[in-house]
């Protein structure tokens, strides 16, 4: 597993549990605070420590500049070997007579001196003079008796390193002349000290945080477990067992959220079974009113045949009434079978035929009984189809229905104008798309068409729309896991596309089919060029007038809807 993979799988579980990003958050701010705390604390103590061993090392220091500035201010040796003989005592002697053992000393001649006597250097046996920078020195014969000091790093036998503190101070020699007495302090002691005091607390760092993951994890359950078991119920709710109720335990805000709950889980039953007896008694009307006029309308029917096939022989006002007659009985009675049909679509008894047919076949059949419609009204029917068969399982007759039902909007609302009907397929669906070049729709009207019995502006055309035609189309798709979709524009046409998967239970995401489609008829691509032409002769004759554009991009004059 890579480390972005880790990464990731870490953020899925942190989004899923919010116990665990509560004990997160919980452990990430304690460790913050830790961290600063035990920050302060270890710079606190190691400031300390060297506080406390500088002022011990200066006194230690000042008391070793006294002993040896009086040793040789008390001397009345003058000749040089006696006198060298004396410098070889100090450093021994000082090394030995200070309260720390691990302290070293040289004793340096400053430069540019002009003497008749000059003394070798004593320094302590394995001391690297390199530790007195230039620096140093040159503050040490400026200070006129006084201390100074610098903070060094020493480096032992072994290659170790230490930290240590140099101390220096002028001292004058008699005959000899200036020389310069530094002290070398070994702080590794402190130092350990130190190490011991950052690893206890990072330790106890550790420690408690753990502790406090452990508090956090077992508080947080206890107030997330509640919060865990009204989701559980609400999801069991949601898929229909509404008898599922939370335990009321206490007075706190999770007991209160309980009853709440629960409140409301009663008041949604009863609602729901309140509807539940509404819809019922709505499907069960429909259902029996459409039943009951069954037998009168026969009788209309028939008699309205009867009258409409002697029209020939009656005056022009009862020729007109009859057809007029013959025309509503028509359409009263496909309004009772829509009816019959929506109420068991709202019973769940609607069941599908499904076998494997050829999707073009079902197009062919559809278009041959609407083309005599068609021919009346001027449109011609144009198809684009793939090369060899589209296959899908499907309901033939439903999905038959549905297409005439497209294509007879079509017709009535294309205004005379082509109407193509195209078919398209990939691996996991099939499509079919009606579109036609006539009055179009608003966004309102779309977001509308769908619904049962609405019906759009008369002034859209003299057919008007409504019923229950496209609803039932919508409920055929839906029950076949398939998309009934919408694009229209003002004056533009409208295009519905019906999209089907190749098995009934396949899952699909695309279309095989743009909405709307990107060819158009030749037959409207040629009535459009003579009309261009016809326009352009015409207006050749004329000046020229500005005109303004309309923006055919406004949503409230176009749209597209997906059902």
């Amino acid at each position: 597993m890579t480390p972005k993979q880790l990464f990731q799988g870490v953020l899925r579980l942190l989004r899923r549990s919010l116990q665990l990003r509560a004990v997160a958050a919980t452990v990430g701010f304690s460790a913050v605070a830790l961290v600063l705390l035990g920050g302060f604390l270890s710079y606190s103590i190691g400031n300390g420590l060297f506080n406390t061993r500088l002022n011990q090392i200066l006194g230690e220091s000042e008391r070793a500049l006294v002993e040896v500035q009086n040793t040789f201010s008390a001397t009345t040796v003058s000749d040089e070997i006696t006198l060298q003989r004396l410098v070889n005592t100090v450093v021994p002697n000082i090394e030995t007579t200070g309260t720390s053992d691990n302290r070293k000393v040289a004793l340096l001649r400053s430069p540019g001196q002009v003497t008749s006597v000059v003394l070798q250097s004593p320094i302590s046996a394995d001391l690297d003079t390199g530790l007195f920078s230039d620096k140093l020195r040159s503050q040490v014969r400026a200070s006129s008796g006084k201390l100074s000091y610098q903070s060094v790093t020493l480096t032992g036998p072994n290659g170790a390193t230490s930290p240590g503190i140099v101390v220096g101070a002028p001292v004058s020699i008699p005959v000899a002349g200036a020389y310069e007495l530094y002290l070398v302090f070994n702080l590794s002691s402190e130092q350990q000290t130190l190490d011991f005091v950052q690893a206890t607390l990072v330790v106890g760092g550790l420690v408690t945080i753990f502790i406090i993951a452990t508090i956090s994890w077992f508080v947080t359950r206890r107030i997330v477990r509640p919060v865990q078991e009204i989701a559980r119920v609400a999801q069991e709710i949601s898929g229909g067992d509404l008898e599922l109720r939370l335990n009321e335990k206490g007075e706190d805000a999770i007991a209160q959220l309980a009853h709440s709950f629960n409140d409301m889980t009663g008041a949604l039953r009863s609602q729901i079974a309140k509807l539940e007896r509404v819809s019922k008694m709505q499907q069960r009307f429909v259902s029996d009113v459409s039943h009951e006029l069954r037998t009168p309308l026969t009788t209309i029917k028939l008699a309205g045949d009867f009258i409409f096939n002697q029209r020939d022989s009656l005056d022009g006002a009862a020729k007109r009434s009859a057809e007029l007659m013959h025309e509503h009985i028509e359409r009263f009675q496909n309004l009772l079978n829509s009816l019959l049909e929506i109420s068991r679509y709202d019973a769940g008894a609607v069941t599908l035929d499904l076998e494997q047919h050829d999707l073009n076949g079902i197009v062919g059949t559809a278009i041959a009984s609407i083309e005599p419609l068609a021919m009346s009204k001027g449109s011609k029917i144009e198809i684009e189809l793939p090369h060899g068969p589209v296959e899908a399982e499907v309901d033939a007759l439903r999905i038959e229905q549905i297409l005439r039902n497209l294509l007879s909007n079509a017709v009535k609302h294309g205004a005379g104008k082509p109407i193509l009907v195209c078919v398209g397929a990939n691996d996991q669906a099939v499509a079919v798309s009606v579109t036609d070049y006539g009055v179009g729709m608003t966004r309102a009207q779309v977001d509308r068409v769908f619904d049962r019995f609405w019906r759009a502006d008369e002034s859209r055309t003299a057919e008007g729309t409504g019923g229950l035609g496209l609803s039932i189309s919508l409920e055929d798709a839906n029950l076949h896991n398939g998309w009934l979709q919408v694009w229209a524009k003002p004056n533009e046409g409208a295009s519905f596309r019906l999209t089907l998967p190749r098995v009934h239970n396949q899952n699909f995401t695309q279309s095989p089919l743009p909405l709307p489609p990107k060819t158009r008829p030749a037959s409207l691509a040629a009535a459009m060029s003579e009309s261009a032409t016809s326009t352009k002769v015409a207006n050749s004759t004329k000046p020229a007038t500005p005109t303004n554009p309309v923006n055919s991009t406004n949503p409230d004059e176009s749209g597209e809807k997906d059902a």
